[in-house]
């Protein structure tokens, strides 16, 4: 073997470890980026589901019902109906959407200052429903009709909730409450 050749051997031998690194390198690269993409997606869908986690949801019904009404919309679709016997004796068909709840929280929340809704059970979830009781607290304002209650007076009643979940939004609300209890601290029977 001349000089020559022994140096384009020896060159060859450097380079072609050389390029086959360059292209385990490149292939790497590029199983990692849609890798990394995939991870991105996972790590999205994982925020959207938990956006949409009936238990997350309901952890934002509480914080509208609390007086946070902005995050209603989140939750609440455009086709939302509520089913209860309200205190005003109607049925509670006429509240509908977004602006239909955030509507019955104002009045509601007008009436009794410093409403606070906290859970005693629940959420519980079973397919597309969630339901959880809870303990309201607030202060009497004033202008219940009939009540004789002072404002100032602290009220304290019970109640559940059980709203169905289409789509990753509430589409349908039943109420039940102690309007007994809420009615006697008020006053009004």
């Amino acid at each position: 073997m001349t000089i020559e050749s022994t140096r384009a051997h020896r060159s060859t031998r450097l380079v072609i470890p050389a390029v086959i690194t360059a292209l385990a390198l490149a292939a790497t690269a590029t199983q990692a980026a849609p890798a990394a993409t995939a991870h991105r997606s996972e790590a999205d869908s994982d925020q959207r589901t938990a956006a949409h986690d009936p238990r997350s949801m309901f952890t934002t019904w509480v914080a509208v019902w609390n007086g946070d009404t902005a995050k209603a919309s989140g939750i609440i679709s455009p086709d939302f109906q509520v089913h209860a016997a309200l205190l005003d004796g109607t049925d509670g068909s006429s509240i509908r959407g977004v602006e239909g709840l955030v509507g019955l929280v104002d009045q509601i929340r007008s009436v009794f200052t410093d409403l606070r809704f906290d859970l005693e059970v629940g959420p519980l979830v079973d397919g597309r429903h969630v339901s959880a009781r809870w303990i309201a607290t607030g202060t009497y304002a004033g202008g219940f009709p009939g009540a004789k209650a002072a404002p100032g007076t602290v009220i304290t009643y019970a109640g559940t909730d059980t709203l169905r979940v289409e789509h990753g939004k509430f589409v349908e609300y039943w109420f039940n409450a102690d309007t007994l209890s809420l009615l006697r601290q008020l006053q009004a029977i």
